[in-house]
């Protein structure tokens, strides 16, 4: 592993547990009701109270925050992610929060000017004292790149180009005697989403990790081994669920597109299939939860967290 930050990704017993921005459950019936209410387009979530949620999960100890980059809203998405740009968004994380790892899922190095990606890119990993997770990819959204100036068909040149220019910092790049700053305090992690128009093998071998489309045990059985089949066994294989936490600790799992609606003890079961599978991080996705999200959070931190995060041998902490 290349950083300080990866290593806290994974640490402890097996898997960790993080949370994909925003946090806001505007999917949710009641988040839906409430979103029409105040006039907001589908898929634009309630920011009023992103750093109070932001510094509760720091306090509670989940393991990371993740952003998504989408720079333009576009209805027929109907998902405008987080709002805020993704690296300034992070800069001011970095700034309310303590000890959370800060991520990228993923930022969409084609659309991007590389040298201030670069510069982007180190100025969080400095303001976060090295909580920077980067999270890369080609993007997947034809109607962006006109608008940007750039060309779809050949977003999988420009990843590779820019992704060497992470690697060597922009030194090959930049005139002799021209220097970027800041730097990064450590190598700052490449996780890559998707195959970004690349061929396995050589995403294996220029990838620090992987973030992984949301999938059931089975689904990351499969994808798992293919990604240690190319990258072997040190580097983290990581992904996501839409949860929907019952207020029945023990309501059985009911899947749903990405995730699915459960109780606190299915949530364990469901975590610890995707960790003997392989699965070594989990984002929370919480947008499709109806119960508000703080208490979500304190529940998930009491009688979740314990079972992944100890270092001591596996094993479930699942009171009644």
């Amino acid at each position: 592993m290349t950083s300080a930050s990866l290593r806290s990704l994974v640490a402890g017993n097996g898997l960790s547990i993080g949370l994909e921005l925003p946090l806001d459950n505007d999917w949710s019936p009641v988040g839906d009701t409430t979103r029409r209410a105040a006039g907001r387009p589908q898929g634009v979530p309630d920011l009023t109270q992103h750093a109070t949620l932001a510094r509760l999960a720091d306090r509670l100890g989940f393991r990371a925050l993740w952003a998504r980059d989408v720079p333009l809203y576009d209805p027929a998405f109907g998902d405008a992610a987080q709002v805020f740009e993704v690296f300034s968004y992070l800069g001011y994380l970095a700034g309310v929060t303590e000890r959370i790892l800060l991520g990228t899922a993923a930022v969409v190095l084609p659309l991007r000017e590389p040298v201030l990606t670069l510069k982007s890119a180190a100025t969080v990993d400095h303001l976060s004292n090295g909580r920077l997770v980067l999270g890369v990819a080609s993007g997947d959204r034809p109607v962006e790149y006109p608008i940007f100036g750039r060309d779809f068909t050949t977003r999988g040149d420009v990843f590779r180009e820019q992704v060497a220019m992470l690697r060597d910092w922009g030194q090959t790049h930049l005139p002799a005697g021209i220097e970027l700053l800041p730097r990064p305090q450590q190598p700052v992690p490449l996780l890559v989403a998707g195959l970004a128009q690349q061929s396995p093998d050589w995403i294996g071998a220029q990838m620090d990790g992987c973030l992984a489309y949301p999938g059931t045990p089975p689904d990351h059985a499969r994808r798992a081994a293919q990604w240690r089949a190319v990258a072997g066994p040190d580097k983290p294989y990581m992904s996501f669920i839409h949860l929907d936490l019952s207020e029945d600790a023990h309501a059985p799992l009911e899947r749903h597109r990405f995730g699915g609606r459960m109780g606190r003890h299915a949530l364990v079961a469901e975590l610890e299939a995707l960790r003997e599978v392989g699965v070594q991080h989990v984002g929370l996705h919480l947008r499709r939860n109806q119960r508000p999200l703080a208490e979500t959070l304190e529940e998930v931190a009491a009688f979740v967290l314990p079972a992944f995060h100890s270092e001591k041998p596996r094993m479930q902490v699942l009171p009644a």
